[in-house]
């Protein structure tokens, strides 16, 4: 976005219709330039759709507090319509939340959007979030619809919403697999009908992240009212593409994530929302910033975590029990002569409880020696070389050599050297 960019914008852009596009995009680019990034949390909604993470009312108006106090931007309280539970709940989360906008999804029917209408009335700042399938896979097989139909029904559900609420976020199911001109057309539709945010979901998890971004570009760029709208981007990871998606999205003039803590969601999960804060947090210079407080990133995992009984897997990035722990004996050498050599990530930025040295048959001398000087075992190298021979002896037998091995190691070697 230079300024040659602005000044050929307005210099043609009264001469033909792509110019005055030209001219929307860049005042889009301009709007959205301050590099906020909003982080729309999903976990009480899409998160709680994985089997056996079901809440109660109070296991979520708990999660959504910490969410708030996380700094997440938007929380999605749940699915009033859906159940009773559900409906009270986003109710009961509404009345709490001061400073976060908490928000209800909702399909494209009338009876839906009163509802969710209803749930939200003590919100602070409320939010409705509705909208329709757009891809001909849901069209045709979902709906047994056609373009058309759809395109009036998106229309007439941002309509609807609008009646209740000033902040509308329409989802466009299925984007990622809908073809450009078509989604064009409905988001064009549905911002002129008063949709403030367009979610634009790759909700199989199909698209590889230069598709997603070349379609999030596309919509800035082909789209006249973009310029009125938040774009935000829901990634679903059934390749595991979801954090990649996301990012993408954002590079390409997305100013919304959709995500949860964990990355639970349907499926194989949703974006992870430890990964795309950190990621823009660690290539700060790209100029995007989130208002995550990160050290509170560990602690709110394991609140979801024992909270929705999901454990998380061991190398989940950031959160994973082995994000900060070192087993290889090369990594274990450069990580005790500088940290940065292999952790990019401070364990204090992030809430972690530290880094940690794991002694396992491929663990090297160095790290054996400060194992033991931090058991009060000071050595030097010549018995280091004799306590190593052992050490794999045990290394050879167990996962991991864990300090009591070591003080027995250390109890039965008493050369002259020991120094302690």
């Amino acid at each position: 976005m230079g300024e040659q960019v602005v000044y050929t914008s307005f210099s043609i852009a009264s001469n033909t219709k792509v110019s005055s596009q030209l001219l929307i995009t860049t005042i889009y680019q301009l709007i959205m330039s301050d590099g906020k990034i909003h982080i729309f949390d999903t976990t009480l909604r899409d998160g709680e759709q994985v089997p056996g993470c079901k809440l109660n009312s109070r296991e979520k108006i708990e999660l959504a507090l910490a969410l708030e106090e996380l700094g997440v931007d938007i929380i999605e309280a749940g699915f009033p319509i859906s159940s009773p539970g559900d409906f009270s709940s986003v109710r009961e989360i509404s009345k709490v939340i001061r400073n976060a906008t908490v928000c209800g999804l909702s399909r494209a029917v009338q009876k839906d959007i009163e509802v969710a209408a209803d749930a939200l009335k003590g919100a602070a700042r409320p939010r409705i979030h509705t909208g329709i399938g757009t891809s001909d896979y849901h069209i045709k097989a979902k709906f047994n619809s056609n373009r058309e139909d759809i395109l009036e029904r998106a229309i007439q559900c941002v309509k609807w919403a609008k009646n209740f609420v000033d902040d509308v976020e329409f989802y466009a199911e299925d984007a990622g697999r809908t073809e450009n001109e078509y989604l064009a057309r409905v988001i064009e539709a549905v911002i002129k009908a008063g949709a403030t945010v367009v979610n634009i979901p790759d909700t199989t998890g199909y698209c590889l992240p230069h598709q997603y971004g070349e379609k999030i570009a596309y919509l800035v760029n082909n789209v006249p009212n973009i310029d009125k709208a938040i774009i935000s981007c829901h990634c679903h990871n059934d390749l595991g593409l979801a954090t990649a998606n996301s990012i993408s999205g954002v590079l390409n003039g997305a100013r919304q994530i959709e995500c949860t803590i964990n990355g639970l969601g349907e499926r194989a999960g949703n974006t992870s929302l430890e990964e795309v804060v950190m990621i823009l947090k660690q290539h700060f210079a790209l100029g995007y910033h989130t208002d995550i407080k990160t050290q509170q990133l560990n602690p709110m995992s394991r609140l979801v975590s024992d909270t929705m009984r999901m454990p998380v897997q061991a190398n989940k990035a950031i959160v994973g029990s082995n994000a900060f722990s070192h087993s290889s004996g090369i990594h274990q050498d450069g990580f005790l002569k500088d940290a940065q050599t292999y952790e990019i990530i401070t364990p204090e930025e992030v809430g972690a409880d530290g880094s940690r040295i794991v002694l396992t048959a491929r663990s090297g001398r160095s790290a054996l020696a400060h194992r033991f000087q931090k058991l009060g075992h000071q050595y030097n190298r010549n018995d280091i070389d004799v306590l190593y021979v052992a050490f794999l002896k045990i290394a050879d037998k167990k996962k991991e050599v864990e300090d009591a091995d070591l003080q027995l190691l250390a109890s039965n070697f008493e050369p002259a050297t020991i120094t302690s």
